[in-house]
């Protein structure tokens, strides 16, 4: 069974229809990547699986494990094992990030029945999973994202993703803003949390852009454009939209609703 299931998913923001009909598994051990141009409703997507309250979902199914949880809060969506790295992570200031890891993870601890986690134990899983995705130890002791650079803010999501240990997670363009040489330590940190929690987790990568997926290699691809998925394929599609853009793809869509209001 997928860990993630869309079935037909129509969604409003305000009056204006962003989805029209997205269908999309990802199963555990597989990474998928969503791309497509801008405005195709791609964040959309990622913000409705993890139950933003200001989109309207008007039909379809978001379904995670088999359960559906189309209406379920954003919290328990967390609790049940979603995660979603932010393509703008917000900074908290006055808040650690030793303070705001621990918090979450009793937060989980709580949802499962368990006591908080005790300090010995907590500096033990953040020290593991601050070496396992190569983030400094001195950031623990700094305000969450406050006066973080780009790449820095981006590490920390993979840090989280790390202590979190989610059975399915969103990367919403952990790409953007970074350069090459911080893409690069984002990518070996996904890459190597993915491999640590192996057929576990199932990834889903939002992107605009290809430099990623040469990183992070996705068994499956979808394009996302006017609110539907118009093509999918293989890690081989990466390279022909490298190649070639998205006109190829767009272009006849766009031909074809014209003649159709003609």
């Amino acid at each position: 069974m997928p860990e993630l299931e869309i079935r037909n998913l129509h969604v409003n923001a305000g009056d204006k229809v962003i989805l029209r009909g997205v269908d999309l598994k990802v199963g555990s051990g597989e990474i998928h990547a969503l791309m497509g141009p801008n405005g195709s409703g791609k964040s959309t997507l990622a913000n409705v699986i993890m139950g933003h309250p200001n989109l309207e979902v008007t039909d379809g199914q978001v379904l995670f494990d088999g359960q559906d949880i189309t209406e379920a809060d954003t919290d328990e969506r967390s609790r049940l094992g979603l995660f979603m790295a932010f393509q703008y992570p917000v900074a908290i200031p006055g808040v650690t990030v030793t303070k705001y890891l621990r918090t979450v993870l009793n937060a989980h601890r709580a949802s499962r029945g368990e006591e908080p986690i005790s300090l010995r134990d907590f500096r033990k899983v953040v020290t593991d999973a601050m070496a396992l995705t190569k983030v400094p130890e001195e950031f623990s002791r700094r305000y969450l994202n406050d006066g973080f650079s780009g790449g820095e803010k981006k590490r920390m999501e993979i840090l989280q993703l790390a202590l979190q240990k989610p059975s399915l997670a969103i990367l919403d363009e952990t790409d953007s803003g970074l350069d090459i040489d911080a893409l690069r330590t984002v990518s070996e940190g996904v890459n190597t949390v993915a491999a640590a929690q192996g057929a576990s987790l199932g990834l889903l990568i939002i992107t605009h852009y290809q430099r990623i997926l040469h990183l992070i290699q996705p068994s499956h691809v979808h394009i996302l454009y006017r609110g539907r998925i118009v093509k999918e394929g293989g890690p081989e599609l990466v390279g022909v939209l490298e190649e070639k853009g998205y006109g190829w793809i767009t272009e006849p869509i766009d031909a074809a609703e014209a003649a159709a209001v003609g």
